[in-house]
């Protein structure tokens, strides 16, 4: 999993209040295909919000924890229905530049 310090994710925290979901969870839940989703969406942009629906199965806290843990991403922010996640490009140099 990505470590990020307090500075770090109120940097990203404020980078997400503009962003609109781009991954929707549904009553399937975390899947394999949510899954390698997140994964595609991560490696594009490093960080990304969520929207997790009514008639999931979790709540966002939930899937927020579960899509950390199998994609090697750091929480930045869970409110509501809504949540964020970062995890740095894998395959190239990080396009989000954090302040240390």
């Amino acid at each position: 999993m990505t470590d990020i310090n307090s500075r770090q994710r109120a940097f990203l925290r404020s980078m997400c209040n503009t962003m609109e979901p781009s991954l929707f969870i549904g009553k399937d839940g975390v899947s394999e295909n949510t899954v390698r989703e997140c994964e595609n969406l991560l490696e594009a942009r490093e960080l990304i919000k969520c929207s997790v629906q009514k008639e999931a199965p979790m709540d966002a806290r939930e899937v927020c924890g579960e899509l950390c843990l199998r994609t090697g991403a750091a929480p930045v922010q869970c409110i509501g229905r809504k949540f964020c996640i970062y995890r740095p490009k894998q395959q190239s140099d990080p396009v989000i530049e954090l302040p240390r």
